[in-house]
Formats: C-alpha cells, sequence, structure tokens
C-alpha cells in the first residue's frame, strides 16, 4: 500500500510542515501500517484510545473507587527494564560514542533496524505522537516527534510530555524535531534494539514495549540525545532532580540533585521535612531530568522537560514518600504490579497488611509467603506531576528555575561522609565525575562492589564520558554565578551493616545546611576532602534521637578508606584515556599529596 493512500485510510494530518509530511509518509512506506492517526492529546482522544486498549487487554481498569481513573498493564515477562546492553550511540566514529556506550556506525544501524521496521506495522496502527519536553513557548523546550505502533506508548507520553496539538502548534513549519520512529514488534530480546543517531536528531527503538526503552522523550532524547545538543549548543543535559526549598522566611532556593538509581532521588524530590522544620517547604520542579542553561543575568537556570513521574513502585509507602503516593492515587498507569481481588494494585513495601491472595505481575495466583514477588522488582508507576501536592508552582516556568547547590550522591556503606562542600567548581565536577554506588548481592552476586557512575549519566550519556567531563569544566566559562557543590551520602553503616542515619525526611537537616551554606550563613571546618558542617555550629540535630558518637561517625573521614578510594579510581580514569580531563586528573592527584602528608 502507498503511503499516500495509507494516510489517505487514517487521519487527516493537521499540519502542513512539509518536513514532517515528508518523513512521515516515507516511514510509513517503510513499516506499512493499516492507517495512520495524528494524535492531538485532547481527553476525548484519551478516552478512545483507553477504551480501545481495554477491549484489547492492553490495560485492566483498576476499581474506580480506590483508584480513580487509573488502569494495570502487564508487559512481556522478557520486557521489563531498559536494555543497557542493546542500546547503541551510531556516530561516524567509534570514538565520539567513547568507551562508556555500545557504537554502531549510523549506515550499519539504518540497515539493520531498516530491515526490522519493513512491514512490521502490517495490520497495525501508525500513531503520530507529537511532543514538548519543556514548558510550552519556552526557549528551552525540544520538540519531539514519536511514531509508534502501542496504545499504551501513546497514554504514557500523554502523561509524560506535553502532547498532541500545542507540540504541533509550537513546531508550526520549522524542522527542527527529533525524529522517533518504535515499534513493538515482535517482542523478541533477540530483535530488540534502541539506537540514537546525535547528529540526525533521530531514535530508532525496535522489539520492546517497556517505557524506559519505548517512551523516546524520557531517557532517549531528554538525556542521550540532549547531552549531546546541550555541549553542542552550550547547556546541560542531568540525570538531575530540581527541588525549591523555602525557609520560613519565605526565602526560596533550588538546588539539582544526581543520585544513581536506589538511592532516594524522588525521595528526596517530594520530601517532606520533620516537625521540627515547621515553617520549611519543599517543592518538587522535577523528579528525574534537569536542562541547565546559563541565564542573562549570569545564574544557572534549570526546567524539567517533563510533565509527569515514571517511577519505581516497590518499596513506595506512606512513610518513605508520601507525596508520591499522593500522586499516584489516581490518573496512573501502573505497569507489572500486583492486583488484589477489590480492583486495587499492591506491591513489595506497600502500605498495610499482605494481602493473602493476589495476581501477581504476570497475571498468575499469588499467595502471601510465596518465595517470588508478586510486583515485578522494577515494577512502574506514569503519573501526571499535577497529581503531585508539593508541585512547586514555578513547574511550567518557561525561564526554568535559578539553581544555586548541585549535589551528588550515592549509596557508600563508608567512605564518602554525610555532607561535604566542594573548594571550588573544578573540585565539585571531579567529585560528580568519581561518585559510585554500592552494588547489593541480589544484582551482582558480590557485596560493596563499588559501580562509578559519574553524575549519575554513565547509562545516559549520548557521546564521549571523557568530553562530556570536559564539557561540565568548560561550562564555567558561561556561568558567572557558579552554583556551589555538595556531596551527600545517606547511607553510612555501622559495623553491623546498620544506617546510622535514618535518611527520609530527616534529610532535611542536611538540605537545610546546604542552604545555608549557599547563603554563607554558617562556618564550615575545612577537612582534606571539602568543607563539612562544624560540630558546634553545623547540622541542625534538634528532635533527633541520634547519639553523638554516631553523628560523628556518619561526618567521619577517614583517610585509610581514601587512599583505597582514590586507587579504585584509576580504573574509571584509565577507561576514558587520553580523554580523562586534566584538571580531574590534577584533582586526584592533589588529594593523594593531601592525604600522603
Amino acid at each position: 500500500m502507498a503511503s499516500t493512500q495509507v494516510a489517505a485510510e487514517g487521519q487527516q494530518a493537521p499540519t502542513k510542515n512539509p518536513t514532517l509530511l515528508a518523513w512521515v509518509a516515507k516511514m510509513a512506506e517503510m513499516t506499512q501500517p493499516d492507517s495512520i492517526v495524528w494524535c492531538d492529546g485532547s481527553e476525548a482522544e484519551k478516552k478512545r484510545l483507553t477504551d480501545q486498549a481495554v477491549k484489547e487487554g492492553i490495560l485492566i481498569p483498576l476499581n474506580p473507587e480506590k483508584r480513580p481513573n487509573s488502569y494495570l498493564h502487564r508487559s512481556n515477562p522478557n520486557d521489563v527494564a531498559r536494555v543497557e546492553h542493546l542500546t547503541f550511540i551510531c556516530t561516524p566514529n567509534k570514538t565520539d560514542a567513547g568507551p562508556t556506550n555500545n557504537w554502531m556506525e549510523p549506515e550499519a544501524a539504518y540497515t539493520k533496524l531498516g530491515n526490522l521496521f519493513t512491514g512490521c506495522m502490517k495490520g497495525r496502527t501508525m500513531y503520530v505522537v507529537p511532543y514538548a519536553m519543556g514548558p510550552i513557548g519556552s526557549p528551552f523546550t525540544k520538540l519531539g516527534v514519536e511514531l509508534t505502533d502501542s496504545i499504551y506508548v501513546v497514554l504514557n507520553m500523554r502523561i509524560m510530555a506535553r502532547m498532541g496539538k500545542q507540540a504541533l502548534d509550537m513546531l508550526g513549519d520549522s524542522d527542527d524535531f527529533n525524529r522517533g520512529l518504535h515499534s513493538t514488534g515482535d517482542v523478541d530480546p533477540d530483535r530488540r534494539y534502541i539506537c540514537h543517531f546525535p547528529q540526525d536528531n533521530t531514535i530508532w527503538s525496535f522489539g520492546s514495549g517497556y517505557g524506559g526503552n519505548v517512551l523516546l522523550g524520557k531517557k532517549c532524547l531528554a538525556l542521550r540525545i540532549g547531552s549531546y545538543l546541550g555541549r553542542e549548543e552550550g547547556w546541560m543535559a542531568e540525570h538531575m532532580l530540581i527541588l525549591g526549598v523555602t525557609s520560613p522566611k519565605g526565602e526560596t532556593t533550588y538546588v539539582a540533585a544526581a543520585f544513581p538509581s536506589a538511592c532516594g532521588k524522588t525521595n528526596f524530590a517530594m520530601m517532606i521535612p520533620p516537625p521540627e522544620y515547621k515553617g520549611w517547604k519543599i517543592e518538587t520542579v522535577g523528579d528525574d531530568i534537569a536542562w541547565m542553561h546559563p541565564g542573562k543575568d549570569g545564574r544557572l537556570y534549570a526546567i524539567n522537560p517533563e510533565a509527569g513521574y515514571f517511577g519505581v513502585v516497590p518499596g513506595t509507602n506512606y512513610k518513605t514518600n508520601p507525596n508520591a503516593m499522593e500522586s499516584i492515587a489516581k490518573d496512573t498507569i501502573f505497569t507489572n504490579v500486583a492486583l488484589t481481588a477489590d480492583g486495587d494494585v499492591w506491591w513489595e513495601g506497600k502500605d498495610g497488611e499482605v494481602p493473602d491472595e493476589l495476581t501477581d505481575w504476570q497475571g498468575r495466583p499469588w499467595k502471601k509467603g510465596s518465595a517470588e514477588k508478586a510486583a515485578h522488582p522494577n515494577s512502574r508507576f506514569t503519573a501526571p506531576m499535577s497529581n503531585n501536592p508539593a508541585l512547586s508552582p514555578k513547574a511550567n516556568d518557561p525561564t526554568g528555575v535559578p539553581i544555586s547547590a548541585l549535589i551528588f550522591g550515592g549509596r557508600r556503606s563508608n567512605t564518602v561522609p554525610l555532607v561535604l562542600q566542594a573548594f571550588n567548581w573544578t573540585h565539585g565536577v571531579f567529585l560528580g565525575a568519581t561518585m559510585g554506588s554500592e552494588t547489593t548481592a541480589a544484582a551482582t552476586g558480590k557485596v560493596g562492589v563499588v559501580r562509578r557512575d559519574p553524575m549519575a549519566m554513565l547509562p545516559f550519556c549520548g557521546y564521549h564520558m571523557g568530553d562530556y567531563l570536559q564539557h561540565w569544566l568548560d561550562m564555567q566559562k558561561h556561568i558567572a554565578q557558579l552554583p556551589k557543590i555538595f556531596q551527600v551520602n545517606w547511607f553510612r553503616q555501622d559495623k553491623n551493616g546498620k544506617f546510622m542515619w535514618p535518611g527520609f525526611g530527616e534529610n532535611m537537616r542536611v538540605l537545610e545546611w546546604i542552604v545555608n551554606r549557599v547563603h554563607g550563613r554558617v562556618p564550615t571546618q575545612e577537612t582534606l576532602l571539602g568543607w563539612v558542617p562544624r560540630a558546634d555550629q553545623g547540622l541542625n540535630l534538634n528532635g533527633l534521637d541520634l547519639a553523638s558518637d554516631v553523628v560523628a561517625e556518619v561526618t567521619s573521614i577517614k583517610e585509610d578508606e581514601w587512599k583505597s578510594e582514590l586507587k579504585s579510581q584509576e580504573v574509571f580514569f584509565e577507561q576514558l584515556g587520553t580523554k580523562a580531563p586534566d584538571a580531574l586528573m590534577l584533582q586526584r592527584k592533589l588529594l593523594m599529596a593531601r592525604l600522603d602528608h
């Protein structure tokens, strides 16, 4: 069937953009869908597609009284997470992708995936999904169009981005948009690829239905392509939350923070201060991604390009994250959680008693005490950010928010103290570049192995990691009022393996110290590693039942541990080869010299 006939049998294209129309026609000619539907983002469209997804068994309606307008989706059991080993950066030179990315030559990738895409949408509908990453009208917003044969993708993209007519109107006749092509194919792991073409501003994803692989605006555009565009255009695309903290006096300070997986990122973004912090307020700008640009006033401004949250469900409850629980109380798509007999959802770590019987994430009967998980460990929720009770009024501000502090943190049982401040920008970039988290036995069979994850961007950087770190260093020249940089660690353990710091809302105490440092209000103690809180004028510990020796231990810096730490960093820098920035190598040598003497 010719592409023009396909278009005729589908919906009339609501645009005259010649570049967009030609590209859609070309992709339709290759994939050969039965019809084409242009998505407008309307409520009527949402209802129509949701009803269709329910009818086809793609979505299961949840109890409308317990979970209004919410649904459960079960993915193929072989398709439940990002596939880093099948994710490629396709650049003309392998060196441009760097040693931390999988590489494929662009023409080879187009040919390989083109063979998979040919005829893959026969008997299916191609949905054209125009979307904006960032507030409509913002000069920092990037536009994309995803072509997909998945209703699940359309309904999730509607939540995660500003989707439909508003994005198409913003695009107008411009040819500056990300070209995303996706098909679930036959969901065969041996025929699954997620390919990024930075020079072409293009993403092709085949053979998966999992959000991280197929919601192309998220990790694919917002980070992998975004990081490349950021270097080319003089800004930064970062795997960071953004929050505003307002004091009882009405002073609001914005911070951005990078944490690898399982380090409490969403919890920190939506934190509720403890009772001792009456009058303080935390507001969420974003929970996962920050696009940061130098402002005309010399400050660094950040927007959250997303419009929703795609979060991990297990472990989420009213103790760990009350605001997340409120965010998923309605209008939410759950993926791979368990189903209760009365039509609600359940997952490990949820509040209340464990039900006696459930239907597990694969649709099988499950009984209390079963050795298998009822919900998949990577089960997800997709919820609009408008559901968040702590949403910042600046979340849709087209200019973004001015960032005063950048925070890096990982999961470390020792070595890294609770909080420290970098001496300067270059030292702070060194702390971010060498940050890491310890693996768990479940993941690797060996506890305590530190996996380096610079700026929490290892899986998401769209070009050579050495060039990425140099870009961080170079940004200093373009930001007159540099944010202060901090390192935190909520996960120090005692000799019995027990966490010493209570975490969660009590992290507000660390955040307050960071805010005070930003505004120059508290003195510090200088150490070999950076500035740390003073014992007499440091962290506010009022109302916290924590012995003084425990506080001393969780904030301690042990020289022997840091000598081992610096030695272990050597492998990471060697991996970067000649592109390891000289300034960061010098920071490491200076720290080694300080420790030796």
